[in-house]
């Protein structure tokens, strides 16, 4: 099994140089939101996995969210596993980071990437409540394969 690493320098060398247990496995995507396409209500896939893969999710924010929806990320059956719900995406400001459910900070402890979660699920982002007209997120996956088929490649925002 050929893992590939992120094609983003910086990601890359966070991974290294915090001893996380994510050789290099580090993937990311920007989401713009747009009522009718990204930012629509329902399940939206983030990442789509085979095989068994361990993950720790978070997200940057590129410019401040427009719109009232709830925002979580997680696997079918459990839509905030990787990432508390959000209430209100409005409170998502340009700068911050999205680990939890409370987007409040432009800087976190490294720890907050010491949680991990197993899965063999596809991740996916779901918009509840209303639409996300404007705003972007990007993504990050760490990522590690524990199965020999297990991988993770990012889906294109739709």
């Amino acid at each position: 099994m050929t893992a590939k690493r992120s094609s983003n320098f910086l990601l890359n060398q966070m991974a290294a140089t915090q001893g996380l247990q994510y050789p290099g496995l580090v993937k990311s995507k920007s989401w713009t939101f747009s009522t009718l396409t990204t930012g629509a209500i329902g399940a939206h896939t983030l990442a789509t996995v085979s095989g068994l893969v361990a993950v720790r999710v978070v997200a940057f924010c590129g410019t401040t969210i427009v719109g009232a929806g709830t925002v979580e990320v997680g696997i079918a059956g459990g839509t905030a596993l990787l990432l508390g719900q959000v209430a209100n995406a409005t409170t998502i400001a340009a700068g911050e980071i999205y680990h939890d459910a409370t987007v409040d900070a432009q800087i976190e402890a490294s720890t907050v990437l010491d949680a991990k979660s197993i899965t063999t699920q596809n991740i996916i982002l779901t918009i509840g409540t209303a639409a996300l007209s404007a705003g972007e997120l990007t993504f990050v996956v760490l990522w590690s394969p524990l199965s020999e088929d297990g991988n993770l490649e990012m889906s294109t925002p739709a």
